[in-house]
């Protein structure tokens, strides 16, 4: 029996240590963990908060570059009759959009589905727009986009700066 209380002497407070040891490592191992996690994030961010501003600033220059000012800018040519004036102006938008694609990436969800339906209420504004003359179809143009109020592009430009808004605050 004494040697049985011997034994017990000796392994008891071994015991403690070890299990007291073991709990203090684990919290130990449980912080650098949770200390590497939040280095990781960091540098994640730090990473991807220029990708995301970068694809801001390219829909923001997306919604500039498919205004009506700039596209007929760009393109309309005098010589060109109206429906040849309306059928650039619809390429020059679907290949704006194709351009800006990989964007979606770091964009919301909700904001490409506005950019994309911004797209295509364009599209869609010029090409129920009539005229057969070069200053005809321009003048029809002016004279539908002028009736809406916001226009597509006002509100894609300011859900983009919203959302912005949101990831610098």
């Amino acid at each position: 029996m004494d040697i049985f209380i011997d034994l017990v002497k000796s392994t008891v407070p071994a015991l403690v240590v070890f299990f007291t040891v073991y709990y203090l490592f684990n919290t130990f191992m449980k912080h650098q963990w949770q200390m590497a996690a939040l280095e990781n994030q960091k540098q994640k961010t730090d990473q991807v908060l220029p990708l995301k501003l970068q694809a801001y600033e390219r829909l923001a220059l997306f919604c500039e570059r498919i205004s009506v000012d700039t596209l007929l800018y760009r393109i309309n040519h005098h010589d060109m009759s109206g429906i040849e004036l309306r059928s650039s102006l619809m390429i020059a938008i679907q290949q704006e959009f194709e351009h800006n694609l990989t964007q979606q990436i770091y964009v919301s969800e909700n904001l490409w589905k506005i950019i994309k339906l911004t797209k295509d209420q364009w599209q869609n504004i010029i090409s129920d727009t009539e005229g057969q003359e070069n200053s005809e179809f321009v003048r029809n143009l002016y004279a539908r986009i002028n009736s809406l109020n916001p226009s597509p592009l006002d509100y894609a430009k300011l859900a983009i700066k919203k959302e912005t808004e949101v990831l610098l605050s």
